[in-house]
Formats: structure tokens, sequence, C-alpha cells
């Protein structure tokens, strides 16, 4: 059986389900869709989100809480009744036809399968750029198809779930993912990477992604001691302590210039580079 399982905060996700839906009934195995909300507050979301009852083996569940990353999904692994579990973010778009086809087949001979994330080709929105250009200078170093373990979209087998659950001390944003990939790593499990992505839809606004930046760089600095190696501004950081100083002067006297730059319809991604690394520093 293949659960479906999707955590969401706030955003609109039936078309998500809706799509989903369509691929799982043409499938022809049993299957089931679950949406937990984690403590989300905009009625708007939810109501239109509660409409995913209406198809058949879908559930949503509202939680008043909020947890957190990790615990939704944990909570969610806890609902599961499949013998295959396939995650993904609410903000997902399905792109290929066979999408669910393709997760099934590679989940018969593993037990951890990534199937990448496909940044939007073309963007117009100038008060987003910074995200889109951050995403889309990954995707082409990098390509879509990964080993590193990134939670956007991923399937694990009923074995991995009940052996490895997303450690619940990360609770803010960021970097949740690196240590659930290292902790499937130290159990003996290895990730299977596929050609098979979610394109993210959910592009913020620069503002909001440079506040998300540097909770996600509170939340390295926290865990350096466990993920420090895994994480290039924490392990660049430590390349260069000996200078810390300079860094965290040179951070402060240029932080609101780079921050111009930043929020800005043209933002530098060698900027960005360096208000990380500052950033850091001063933590």
């Amino acid at each position: 059986m293949l659960s479906i399982l999707i955590p969401t905060h706030d955003y609109t996700c039936y078309k998500l389900v809706y799509d989903l839906h369509e691929q799982a009934e043409a499938l022809g195995v049993p299957y089931e869709i679950i949406v937990a909300e984690d403590g989300s507050r905009s009625q708007v979301n939810i109501i239109a989100n509660h409409k995913i009852c209406e198809l058949s083996n879908c559930q949503h569940i509202q939680r008043k809480e909020n947890v957190g990353r990790s615990a939704i999904r944990n909570f969610l692994m806890s609902k599961a009744k499949g013998d295959v579990l396939l995650f993904m973010d609410a903000d997902g778009k399905v792109v290929r036809h066979d999408f669910l086809a393709r997760y099934w087949e590679a989940g018969k001979e593993h037990d951890v399968v990534c199937g990448g994330i496909k940044t939007p080709d073309v963007w117009h929105n100038p008060e987003s750029m910074l995200r889109w250009k951050y995403e889309k200078a990954y995707e082409q170093k990098h390509g879509r198809i990964s080993t590193q373990f990134r939670s956007f979209c991923f399937l694990i087998s009923k074995r991995v779930s009940e052996q490895v659950r997303f450690d619940e001390r990360y609770q803010n944003y960021g970097y949740e993912d690196v240590q659930y990939g290292k902790d499937i790593e130290a159990a003996g499990f290895k990730v299977f990477a596929i050609d098979n992505p979610l394109e993210n839809k959910d592009i913020e606004t620069n503002d909001v992604f440079l506040r998300k930046t540097e909770e996600a760089l509170r939340t390295a600095h926290r865990f350096r001691k466990e993920i420090g190696d895994n994480v290039i501004v924490s392990s660049t950081y430590q390349k260069y302590r000996a200078v810390g100083w300079a860094i965290r002067l040179l951070f402060n006297m240029f932080r609101k210039p780079m921050q111009r730059n930043l929020l800005s319809a043209n933002p530098s991604l060698a900027v960005f580079s360096l208000y990380k690394l500052g950033y850091y520093s001063t933590l």
C-alpha cells in the first residue's frame, strides 16, 4: 500500500492532492493520501484544504498546535498504513504524468528514494528574484538528481520509518533534512536518486526568504556539532575561524548595503554567499 503524506502550514494544497489522486487511481494499487495541517491559522487555506476529504482515500487532519517540520512528519509516519511512504511539501506541483508510477517502481527495489526539485524556468516577479536565482543556480550546478537527501519530495519504506524518525529538536526552519539524511546513513540505508521532480511553486519574496535564511543559519549554528560538516556555510566558517573577528567586522560595516542588494530586483548570489557567512559569524 502507498501512503502519500503531505504536511502543510497556511498553504492551500488541494490542486496538488487532486493531481496525485488522479495518478493514484490510475496506478491501480491500494493507496491513501493524508494531509496534516501543522497549526495553520489561515481559515481560507484550511477550508480550501478540507475539500480534500471529498476525494476517495483522502484525509485532511487539522492540528491546532504548530509542532514544526520534524514533528509533523513523524506524526504523519505514525498515521500511515502503507508499506511505502511518499512525503512531499505542500507547495509542490506535479509536472510528470507518471510521477507516482516512477516512485512506486523505484520503491520496489530501494528503501529511500529522492526525486529532486524543479525550479520554474522563467520567473518574472522582481520581488522574489533572490529565491528563484538561488534555486535555479543550485539546479544548474548540481542537476535535479542528487544523492544528498532532500525532504521536498522523498519516498521511504515502512522499515525505514520504523527505524529512523526526524529529530524533533529541529523545531525551527532549516536543516532537519540534513540531520535526517545523516541518520538514514547511520542506520545503514542509502539514498537512491531518480529524475522525478516536483516543481517548487512557492517562491517567497526576497524579504521573507532572507528572514528564513537567517533562521536556518541559526539552526545550523545551534546544531553545528551534529551537521556542521554537511553545511557549507558552517564548514567554510570553521576554515576561516581564525579571522572570524574580521568577517564580523566587515559584515557589520556592509550589512545594510548587502541587504539592499538582496532585497532588490537584481540580487547578487555572490553577495548572498557573503551575507550568509557574515551572519553566521555573528552567532
